[in-house]
Parts: C-alpha cells; sequence; structure tokens
C-alpha cells in the first residue's frame, strides 16, 4: 500500500492543507492545517483552534490522529496519508505515532518555524515516527512559508 502513497496528488491535498492554514489564520489562531487522506481522497481535514477553543491541544495534526483512532481500524490508518502545512510538532508526531498513520507529509518543516518564531522543534517529527509513519516533505515549500510569512508571528 505504501508505493500506491506515490500516485497520490500531493499538490491537490497539500493546497488543501494550506488552505485549511489560512483559515486558521483569518480567525485569530496560528496557521496550521492538515488533511488525511485515504485512496488519493480527503477523508478528515482539521485547522489550528488552540486559540479559538482555549485548547493547547486543539492543533490539526494532533485532532485528525485522534479522530483516526476512533472512526478507522488499523488498517485503515496504515493505509492514510496526512497532508499537513508544517511539520508535526513533537506533541502531535506522538499522537500521529499512537495512531499508526502510513505517511506524513508536509510542506513548511519544524527547523524552518524557527525562523518565524524563534523556537524551532527540539525534535524532528521523522525521528518521532521512526519505523511507524513514513515522513515526507518539503511539498510546495514556497506557498507554506509564505502563510507564516504573512502571519504575525
Amino acid at each position: 500500500m505504501r508505493d500506491s502513497f506515490d500516485e497520490f496528488d500531493h499538490e491537490t491535498h497539500m493546497r488543501r492543507a494550506l488552505e485549511l492554514a489560512r483559515e486558521a489564520a483569518d480567525r485569530g489562531d496560528r496557521p496550521f492545517g492538515s488533511v488525511l487522506v485515504r485512496d488519493d481522497r480527503i477523508v478528515m481535514a482539521a485547522s489550528n483552534r488552540v486559540v479559538s477553543e482555549e485548547d493547547v491541544r486543539r492543533h490539526p495534526e494532533l485532532d485528525l490522529a485522534m479522530r483516526a483512532r476512533r472512526e478507522l481500524s488499523p488498517e485503515e490508518r496504515a493505509e492514510t496519508v496526512m497532508y499537513t502545512s508544517t511539520e508535526p510538532c513533537p506533541m502531535c508526531a506522538g499522537g500521529i505515532r499512537h495512531a499508526g498513520l502510513g505517511r506524513v507529509v508536509y510542506s513548511v518543516g519544524g527547523r524552518d518555524i524557527g525562523d518565524f518564531t524563534d523556537q524551532s522543534a527540539p525534535v524532528q517529527s521523522a525521528a518521532i515516527l521512526a519505523g511507524v509513519t513514513e515522513v515526507v516533505g518539503p511539498v510546495l515549500h514556497e506557498e507554506g512559508r509564505a502563510i507564516h510569512e504573512a502571519f504575525d508571528w
């Protein structure tokens, strides 16, 4: 199944994640968005809601990992790809590892976030997800960076 991930429409799915990141920023949340894709179709979507819902756990990647655990079998989760505007933070990567998703594809890397926030992730998601979930990126890097550049960090 993982070989078929290469056949997915990466740019279309990533553009939807980037749209969700813009929506989050427009709402007053930080600019993060993610979609969960199975059989090259978006099956779930989420955007950052940490500020608007006053809940530090409302990162889109963690939301989707939790929903996937509730709604999909382990086999189905292994057949999914999460497209996310920004490489998952260590908290979200832990949730993704627990969910057992097949792949994560990001636009802006965790180290890049340091350019905007002065706080890059101490551990990259690939180290947390090693052996469970493949991490690929960046995809549409310049488009993703533009969203962060426009945000008032």
